[in-house]
């Protein structure tokens, strides 16, 4: 598709405040209520494994039982030394040794509980990453053309690879601890008011404060998590766009250019970060000062009370031990908050690319074409256009006889591409209809029209993999004679045979390590095996040389014979045997007619033809 056919690209929001410290307000309510929603919809995806979930809750329960007694069984065992000592009796060693060894079977059944714990989530988690990689694939199939117009490819591959990884990375941090913390923070809840409902509630007082710091701070955090994976995928676009061209870039001298704009994406993503990451580490700083607070007050209070025989000495140490697990755990649950918050704010980008609007699903009952194909095309009234205030295509009407061989002609941005892509219904029409042999094509299945559509683009496509398997990508059914004669038909052996490995050398992604004209030739193979009723081909001998261009002719002549072909082409000398000739300018047909009819009316065709091969005057 030209340039002068695509949409218009929005302008640029306004640039953030710069510096790390600017813009560090809280988050506005729809943000808010947007990441609760993503965090559900995250947790949501568990779904399926609600058996291991379950295990892995139950595991957990385990570990932290086990763990929680802990302290209260060291506390016994501080009685045991200083009730002996304060009574002036000897120290009960094997009353402490039992003691010990009881401590020591609670934790480690609370470590391999959690052992197992751990490995269990892993697997749910990489469970749940797979299926929702697996959803996106599914996703990227369903989405209209339109949408990938829209889209840097860089930007939509963050989504896809970044995106999910961090995901991941956030699901399996964040679930493992913030569980077992709750858990913990109940167990020692529970212990508090078991040895003494006076410090318990003291303690207590710094939940509250502890949740308000928390909730302030990782709500002024989140947008600036978001801001940062947004700008990830930007930069990530960027760079993928420079060095897809970056042959161009070092032809026009452009280095320091790419470099300039890499540096400031690259500055406003360190902003983003940093931000990000400042505003959450302030969490873990301030619950340890409330804990440490609360510590004080209770090894305050707690000695009060032992000297005046209210609690025994062990009593106070498991509290106080508790004291200090129980802040760690509100620590471990903040800090976990940063972490949580990134793979929620990815989340929330992978979840916008699923809820994009998919393309209009196939009419249900499906319309068949009746067999053979012939391959008359009709085009009724047709209008279209990518922007709604600005019209492409305005009725326009056209009959392609079968077996016809139609020429399409036209300046730059006429609609030539786009007339093809509506025939494909790579988009769907504004107004009109398109006839297959007498059957709408918007009835028919993508599948079944795309089947019988062979087409051939400017834009060469290759996949790394074998020359035999993109031949073949086509017609996956195909015979190695039948790989052959198309590689034959169309001159591609005569170049494979010259290659060491023939036809299993491998091409890399962008077929670099054959010639651009060769390329083409590999796809213009490649529609041959596929022996399409309808043929499309896009300036398809655009690449090639002068000589390998006649014989690419007379193949695609051959190719041409009885099926319907459509021909885009900007070499007029391409065309001169076209059945039809049809000369677009702004969406409309205005001129029909053979080579040499049009070239009698001394039109716009006749204008086109003689400005291409008008002899060129040199000034002596």
């Amino acid at each position: 598709m030209s340039a002068d056919e695509t949409d218009a690209k929005p302008a640029p929001a306004a640039p953030p405040p710069r510096g790390p410290f600017a813009g560090m307000g809280g988050a506005p309510p729809q943000k808010a209520k947007a990441f609760k929603s993503s965090a559900l919809r995250l947790i949501g995806q568990l779904a399926p494994e609600r058996a291991g979930v379950l295990a892995v809750i139950g595991l957990s329960v385990a570990s932290v039982t086990l763990g929680i007694n802990g302290p209260r069984v060291m506390g016994h065992a501080t009685d045991l030394i200083f009730g002996s000592v304060m009574a002036g009796r000897a120290i009960d060693f094997a009353a402490l040794a039992t003691v010990l060894l009881t401590l020591i079977v609670l934790y480690l059944g609370a470590s391999g509980f959690a052992w197992a714990q751990g490995a269990l989530l892993n697997v749910i988690v990489q469970r749940t990453v797979r299926r929702l990689r697996a959803n996106v694939e599914d996703k990227l199939n369903q989405l209209p053309l339109a949408y990938f117009d829209g889209q840097q490819r860089g930007e939509l591959l963050s989504r896809v690879t970044n995106d999910i990884d961090n995901v991941a990375q956030g699901l399996q941090q964040s679930l493992s601890q913030i569980l077992n913390a709750l858990l913990n923070l109940v167990g020692i809840l529970i212990m508090f008011f078991v040895l003494s409902p006076l410090l318990a509630l003291i303690s207590l007082v710094s939940v509250p404060l502890s949740i308000v710091v928390t909730a302030k701070i990782a709500g002024r955090a989140q947008k600036r998590f978001v801001a940062q994976w947004k700008h990830v995928g930007m930069l990530n676009g960027q760079v993928e766009e420079a060095f897809t061209g970056h042959s161009l870039v070092k032809v026009f001298g452009q280095q320091r250019a790419v470099e300039a704009r890499f540096a400031a994406k690259n500055e406003e993503l360190y902003e983003a970060g940093f931000r990000a990451q400042l505003i959450s580490s302030v969490i873990m700083p301030a619950i340890t000062f409330i804990g440490n607070l609360t510590y004080v007050a209770i090894a305050v209070i707690g000695g009060l009370r032992v000297a005046s025989g209210a609690m025994q000495l062990g009593s106070v140490q498991a509290f106080i031990q508790y004291s200090r697990q129980f802040s760690q755990q509100l620590g471990q649950m903040a800090s976990m908050a940063s972490v949580l918050q990134s793979g929620v704010a990815s989340a929330e980008r992978v979840f916008e690319l699923l809820d994009a609007p998919d393309q209009a699903l196939d009419v249900d009952p499906p319309v068949a074409l009746a067999r053979p194909v012939r391959g008359e095309v009709v085009f009724e009234h047709v209008d279209f256009r990518y922007k709604p205030e600005q019209p492409l295509i305005t009725d326009l009407s056209l009959v392609a006889r079968p077996g016809q061989t139609v020429a399409i002609v036209g300046p730059t941005g006429a609609g030539k591409t786009t007339l093809v892509n509506l025939l494909m219904r790579f988009y769907e029409l504004d107004g009109g209809r398109i006839l297959l042999d007498g059957v709408d094509i918007a009835k028919l299945p993508r599948a079944e029209l795309r089947g019988n559509i062979g087409m051939v683009l400017q834009d060469t496509w290759l996949f790394g993999g074998t020359i035999r398997a993109n031949l073949a990508y086509g017609n996956l059914a195909a015979t190695e004679e039948d790989i052959l004669a198309a590689a034959r038909a169309t001159y591609v052996d005569r170049f494979v045979q010259h290659l060491p490995a023939g036809y299993d050398t491998v091409l890399d992604d962008d077929g670099n390590n054959v010639s651009s004209g060769e390329k083409q030739l590999l796809t213009i193979a490649r529609a041959f095996l596929m022996d399409p009723a309808i043929l499309i081909l896009d300036e398809a001998t655009s690449s090639v040389d002068t000589r390998t261009e006649v014989l690419v002719q007379q193949a695609m002549a051959a190719l041409r014979a009885d099926r319907t072909s459509f021909v885009i082409a900007h070499r007029l000398s391409t065309i001169r045997d076209a059945d039809l000739i049809l000369v677009l300018d702004a969406g409309r047909i205005v001129e029909q007619g053979t080579h040499t009819e049009l070239l009698a009316r001394a039109g716009a065709y006749h204008a086109l033809y003689h400005a291409q091969f008008a002899p060129t005057h040199h000034a002596s």
